[in-house]
């Protein structure tokens, strides 16, 4: 079973430094996307939320590059558990679970994806695997933070939460072309997340790629 104390000295302090980093981007845009960009029109396509939490998957594929995917899973699922658990406080319950949700699918989605490619063009499995795991974080998110009406029968998703004791007040956002938009800043940014992953590279000592078959 992982623990930390599994890794090398040298290991450590990167790790816990990811799981923070990762906690904080994930917090930070679980507050900035309840802000609409109110300039140029944009406030019923896009939320500041869209420039921070890409940044997330840089984090993730550099762990993966680092540790390899059992370890970067780790960086996943202890930055999700602290993210949720302060969003709730700083952000509203729907969106800690909405974004919990969707970042717990798309990462281990990601990590899938960017371990296939591991052995090909460094580029690649950075490209790649942001721009899978983007769409399905951005589906699950917008449809399920900002969707007011019912979902099954007359049911909304407050009166859902409300059944299960979770007090919900749905912040109506036009989260269809929300979601668009942010798809394709998401795109944006993971073309220009791979100079930064790029340049990680050059300190960064890869995990042994796994054999293809």
């Amino acid at each position: 079973m992982f623990s930390p104390a599994t890794l090398g000295p040298s290991d450590r302090q990167p790790f816990f430094l990811a799981i923070i980093i990762m906690a904080l981007i994930v917090l930070a845009s679980n507050i900035l996307v309840q802000h609409p960009v109110q300039y140029w029109g944009l406030q019923d396509y896009l939320t500041f939320g869209a420039f921070t939490y890409p940044f997330a998957f840089l984090v993730t594929d550099m762990s993966n590059r680092r540790f390899g995917p059992v370890v970067a899973r780790r960086v996943v699922y202890v930055g999700f558990a602290i993210a949720v658990a302060l969003s709730i406080y700083f952000a509203t319950p729907r969106i800690a679970i909405a974004s919990g949700s969707a970042f717990l699918v798309a990462h281990l989605i990601d990590i899938g994806v960017f371990n296939r490619l591991r052995g090909f063009a460094w580029w690649l499995p950075p490209l790649v695997s942001s721009v899978i795991a983007s769409g399905i974080d951005t589906a699950i998110f917008f449809s399920f933070a900002f969707h007011c009406g019912p979902v099954i029968g007359d049911a909304t998703i407050t009166q859902m939460l409300g059944m299960v004791g979770i007090p919900d007040s749905c912040i109506a956002l036009p989260w269809q072309s929300l979601a668009v938009v942010d798809y394709c800043v998401k795109l944006a940014i993971a073309l220009i997340a791979l100079i930064p992953y790029g340049a990680l590279l050059r300190h960064t000592r890869p995990a042994p790629a796994p054999a293809r078959g």
